[in-house]
């Protein structure tokens, strides 16, 4: 259950946020703006590459880790192939997990390391072997981390993760925490700028951190709901099972990190699907028991002692407004004629990094609005 009535209680919100998720997602922007220092004083935006990677490696634990590669992958396009590096292991633990490069990957790759924590052995391993093959090695790892020194001996560049603006707290290494995605990739974003894969330049990043803290504000504990796109987001999904339905390549990636974040954070299920293969993929959900009109006897039901049935709702996120060839008006007609409501963002105008930094900070915060008032409700 969600208490509803705890989003608008900022001091309530403040005492029920005991990981301070709240604080890692306002710090967002100052986060973009200290790691694109730390890539600078680390030497990247001074790199001069003889040529592009012919393919990208990324390597890491958790929801971060995925969530950089995804987000990376989306920004290049077509410049080059991004490949995720999975860990492997018999518990999710930094001792415990492995990571092995493919068998081609050689002297023009570009293998990329993004951890939280960097206690990890098997990522020091990696780093070795990656030497070995001849693979450029470039990590972003905590300032005072095994893995640091690992890669410094194997000739690597490791810029020092950002840390938080006002001292650490207890989310900060968390792997779905607000603040850890921009402070693993921002960095990353700068190189690849170098090396001519994406465009982020230091005044697009700087931007980021510009529309991050605008974000904020509107998505801040103390603004009321019904003027807060976070808030609403969250009230609208409580009870419910999100299908995050995607348009364009930024959302993609904000799409599935949203649903990751929310069975993390929040231990909700979602699921997420680019259009317009969403349509047939989830529309089976749609005409069956998560309909909203599914049960005929639900008008009958005791509310007292039964819990509510989950009902799908469709959450569509675009990266640009609607508009020219969109999937847009068919996911609409598809949800409201099997009586499924629907949340629609798309973000204010501006470039493909400012556009994908509101989608992630909205989200962000809807989910940990989710996770703090389905704690409090529970």
């Amino acid at each position: 259950m969600l208490d509803e009535s705890l989003l608008d209680a900022p001091d309530a919100l403040a005492r029920a946020d005991r990981r301070d998720l709240l604080r890692g997602a306002a710090e967002a922007g100052a986060r973009v703006r200290t790691a694109a220092r730390h890539a600078t004083e680390a030497g990247i935006t001074e790199l001069k590459p003889e040529g592009r990677p012919r393919a990208v490696l990324v390597a890491g634990p958790g929801t971060a880790a995925t969530g950089v590669a995804d987000l990376i992958a989306a920004l290049a396009g077509a410049s080059a192939p991004v490949t995720r590096i999975p860990p492997t292991g018999v518990a999710p633990a930094p001792g415990a997990l492995r990571w092995t490069l493919p068998g081609w990957a050689g002297s023009v790759d570009l293998l990329l390391i993004a951890t939280a924590d960097g206690s990890e052995p098997g990522l020091a391993l990696l780093a070795e072997q990656a030497y070995r093959r001849g693979c450029t090695v470039v990590a972003v790892a905590p300032l005072r981390s095994p893995l640091r020194e690992a890669v410094h001996g194997v000739h690597g560049v490791v810029v020092p993760m950002a840390s938080a603006p006002h001292g650490e707290y207890d989310a900060e290494t968390s792997a779905a925490g607000p603040g850890t995605l921009w402070a693993l990739l921002t960095p990353l974003l700068a190189l690849l700028d170098r090396v001519g894969l994406v465009t982020a330049p230091a005044e697009a990043l700087q931007s980021v951190a510009d529309r991050l803290d605008r974000t904020a504000e509107r998505c801040g504990p103390a603004i009321a709901t019904y003027s807060n796109p976070a808030k609403t987001l969250a009230s609208e999904l409580a009870d419910t099972l999100p299908l995050i339905w995607t348009e364009g390549e930024a959302a993609g990636p904000v799409g599935r990190r949203f649903a990751a974040v929310l069975a993390e954070l929040s231990g909700r299920p979602a699921l997420a699907a680019a259009l317009p293969e969403a349509l047939p993929a989830h529309g089976g959900l749609l005409a069956g028991a998560f309909a909203a009109g599914a049960d005929p006897d639900d008008f009958f039901r005791d509310r007292v002692e039964e819990s509510e049935p989950l009902h799908a709702r469709v959450v569509l996120l675009r990266d640009r407004p609607t508009g020219g060839l969109s999937a847009a008006p068919a996911a609409r007609e598809l949800a409201l004629g099997h009586d499924t409501a629907i949340s629609e963002l798309e973000p204010e105008e501006g470039g493909t990094l400012e556009c994908l930094a509101e989608l992630l900070a909205v989200t962000d915060f809807a989910a940990v609005y989710l996770s703090l008032a389905s704690s409090a409700g529970a």
